[in-house]
């Protein structure tokens, strides 16, 4: 590869990493206290609603079942009106954002479950309300399920960022496409997935060892 491929290369994973980090963080604003929502409006829960629960988790399932390369398309109106435009990192960020935030929500559920009814009952018992059992019982007691989720879910918007350069999102999928596959450049497209794949392991090592220190704690 030729130092301004090299430089490319750097750009797209520089580009891949913003779009990824970004999206995350705004899913995990939003899914988060969306999952804490659908588990204590769930049937014998402590807020227990079930329009609420029926509503929440149909939009949730929804969104869960469209695939992120058709949701791109779909939603080029609302990024465009977000951005200002529909091609190119930041817009990109929109879409990637609206498919995660249904499976952190599901996670964080999930997570959620697992946390002893016998912790809620006493908290209960001693007259604490609804936030204080969420943020001083459910969230830190579900924290090694939710690290685990949050890589997950890491993982998935690196895969997704790839897709969205089809259709001009930046990134490394973007450079693979343009250079790799349209120009019949190899040494790009192996060294495209090279990167990918040291992304994905790095994500994956630091959620690992997150969820072990705080599975000992």
């Amino acid at each position: 590869m030729s130092p301004d491929q090299w430089s490319l290369l750097l750009q797209a994973l520089w580009e891949t990493c913003y779009m990824v980090m970004i999206s995350g963080l705004l899913s995990f604003a939003i899914g988060i206290p969306l999952g804490c929502l659908l588990y204590i409006t769930r049937t014998g829960c402590i807020n227990e609603n079930k329009l609420t629960n029926a509503v929440i988790g149909s939009i949730v399932n929804a969104g869960r079942s469209v695939p992120f390369i058709i949701l791109m398309v779909a939603i080029v109106p609302f990024t465009r009106l977000i951005t200002g435009s529909s091609i190119g990192t930041t817009a990109a960020i929109v879409p990637l954002t609206i498919a995660a935030i249904p499976f952190v929500a599901r996670i964080t559920e999930g997570a959620l479950n697992e946390v002893p009814v016998g912790l809620i009952e006493a908290a209960q018992s001693m007259g604490a309300n609804t936030w204080q059992i969420i943020t001083r019982i459910l969230l830190p007691e579900a924290i090694p399920g939710l690290i685990n989720g949050m890589t997950i879910t890491l993982v998935t918007l690196v895969s997704y960022s790839a897709m969205a350069g089809a259709i001009g999102g930046g990134g490394l999928g973007d450079l693979g496409i343009r250079y790799g596959y349209q120009r019949f450049d190899a040494a790009v497209m192996l060294a495209t997935v090279v990167m990918l794949i040291i992304l994905v392991q790095l994500i994956q090592m630091t959620g690992d060892r997150l969820q072990k220190f705080y599975t000992r704690r």
